[in-house]
C-alpha cells in the first residue's frame, strides 16, 4: 500500500493544477517576466566580469557552457542537424550575432545598466526597417512614425550634445541593436527551410568559434569568483532564452510582448542596488519615447491581425 505523497509533492501537485487553470496569455506574461529576470541577472553578471576581464573572454565561455547545455539536443540529431539548404544566412546570422553580443555587452560593461538596456530596445525599430528593406514588408505611415518618434528616444539618451562615454559606449548600443535585429530577420529566412536545432546548432558553435582568437590576445586568467561568474552568466543566458521561448509558446506575441520592457525595471533596481547607478533624467525621458513607440506598434499590429482574421472569415463564408 503506498502511502500518501509528502507535503513537497503535494504543494507540487497543487500548483500544478493552478498553472493549469491559467488562460494561455496569462502563463506566457509570467514566462516573459521570467526571462525579461533572467536577462538582467545575466547583464549585470556581465557587467561585474567586465570589470576586469574582457568581453570576447566572457562570451567565449558563455558559448562553451549553453553549447554543453544543449548539446543533447544537438547530438541526438547528428548528423541532420548540420544539414542546411542555406549555409551564406547561417555564416550571416553568425557574423552578425557575434557583433550584436559584442557591442551589446560593451555598453552592458561601460554604461549604465539601465541605459543600455533602455537603448537595447531600439531593436524592434531596426526590425521594421530590415523587414521592409530586405523581406520587402508594407509598412503603413503609422508605423513609419512609431519608427521616427522611437530613435528620438534614442537620441534623447545618446545626449549627442553632452560630453564623456555616453556617445562612444551608447552607439555602440545602438550597433548592437542593430545587428540583434539583422539576426532576427536572418532567422525568419532560415525557418522557412532548416529545422531550429540546426539554428541552433550553428549560432552556438560559430559564436564560440569567432570568440577564440580575441579571447586570447586578451585573455585574463580568472580568479575562482570570476570563473564562477563566467560559468553563471552560461547558465542564466540559457535560462532566459527558454522562458522566453515558453512565453511565446504558450502566449500571444501582441498579448505579451511588452512585458519585455520590464527588463528596465529590472535594470534600474540592480544598477542602484549593485552598481549605485542612478538614471538620469535624460534615461527616463529617451525611455518613456521607445517604450511608447514600441507599445504602439504592438497595438496597431494587434489591430492589422484582427482586421486579416475578420477579413479572411469573411471571404470565407462568401464563398
Amino acid at each position: 500500500m503506498q502511502g500518501r505523497p509528502g507535503m513537497a509533492a503535494r504543494g507540487r501537485l497543487r500548483w500544478l493544477a493552478w498553472w493549469e487553470t491559467l488562460a494561455g496569455n496569462a502563463r506566457g506574461a509570467l514566462w516573459i517576466l521570467a526571462a525579461a529576470f533572467f536577462f538582467t541577472i545575466m547583464t549585470t553578471l556581465i557587467k561585474v566580469a567586465g570589470q576586469r576581464i574582457h568581453v570576447t573572454e566572457i562570451l567565449l565561455v558563455r558559448q562553451i557552457v549553453m553549447t554543453i547545455i544543449v548539446a543533447p539536443t544537438i547530438i541526438g540529431s547528428f548528423p541532420s542537424s548540420l544539414r542546411t539548404a542555406r549555409p551564406e544566412l547561417h555564416l550571416m546570422r553568425i557574423v552578425l550575432a557575434s557583433g550584436a553580443m559584442v557591442f551589446g555587452f560593451t555598453a552592458v560593461i561601460h554604461l549604465p545598466l539601465a541605459d543600455a538596456t533602455a537603448i537595447s530596445f531600439a531593436k524592434s525599430f531596426f526590425v521594421t526597417i530590415f523587414a521592409i528593406l530586405i523581406l520587402k514588408e508594407t509598412v503603413g505611415l503609422h508605423r513609419w512614425g512609431a519608427v521616427v518618434v522611437g530613435f528620438m528616444g534614442v537620441l534623447v539618451m545618446l545626449n549627442p550634445t553632452g560630453e564623456g562615454t555616453m556617445n562612444v559606449y551608447g552607439l555602440m548600443a545602438v550597433a548592437g541593436a542593430a545587428c540583434a535585429a539583422m539576426v532576427m530577420i536572418l532567422i525568419r529566412q532560415m525557418t522557412r527551410t532548416d529545422r531550429p536545432v540546426t539554428i541552433l546548432t550553428y549560432q552556438a558553435c560559430g559564436v564560440g568559434l569567432i570568440m577564440i582568437v580575441p579571447t586570447w590576445i586578451y585573455w585574463v586568467t580568472p580568479t575562482p569568483t570570476e570563473l564562477a561568474i563566467l560559468l553563471a552568466i552560461g547558465v542564466v543566458a540559457w535560462c532566459a532564452q527558454m522562458c522566453n521561448i515558453q512565453a511565446f509558446r504558450a502566449g500571444e506575441a501582441t498579448a505579451i510582448a511588452s512585458l519585455d520592457y520590464t527588463r528596465l525595471l529590472y535594470a534600474t533596481a540592480f544598477g542602484v542596488l549593485v552598481f549605485d547607478q542612478w538614471p538620469g533624467l535624460t534615461t527616463f525621458a529617451g525611455a518613456a519615447i521607445i517604450i511608447a513607440a514600441s507599445l504602439y506598434t504592438v497595438h496597431r499590429e494587434a489591430r492589422l491581425n484582427r482586421r486579416l482574421v475578420r477579413d479572411a472569415e469573411g471571404r470565407g463564408y462568401n464563398n
